[in-house]
């Protein structure tokens, strides 16, 4: 992690193409799996950033939350501040960890070009 780097997300499940490391930057670089893959277009940059302000919180605290009953897809987040360690279906989880699912999902198909 550089300092131009927002977050780093591992992405973890037993689909084909769900296993993902996605280096997001601030200016709206990404990365996956290690392969530069293109940029965000100007309104995820910004959301980027505000799911990255979101994030300061939770991982200053190593948030770590269990897997729900159905859980299917683990997550690793790790920027500047800390970490944070969670499923698709943990209960408890703050806003920002649905939105940064959201985020990895549309990097992963538009970006990525996995299929999920």
């Amino acid at each position: 992690m550089q300092a131009a780097d927002l977050f780093i997300v591992t992405r973890e499940g037993p689909a084909p193409g769900q296993r993902l490391v996605l280096l997001v930057n601030e200016e709206g670089g990404v990365t996956c799996n290690g392969h530069f893959a293109g940029r965000l277009d100007d309104p995820k940059i910004v959301e980027s950033r505000a799911i990255q302000e979101d994030l300061k919180e939770p991982a200053s605290e190593h948030l770590r939350l269990a897997p729900g009953r159905g859980s299917v897809v683990r997550y690793h987040v790790r920027d500047a501040d800390g970490t944070v360690d969670f499923s698709d279906d943990s209960p408890g989880q703050p806003s920002v960890l649905h939105k940064l699912q959201l985020l990895v999902l549309q990097a992963a198909q538009q970006l990525c070009h996995l299929p999920a």
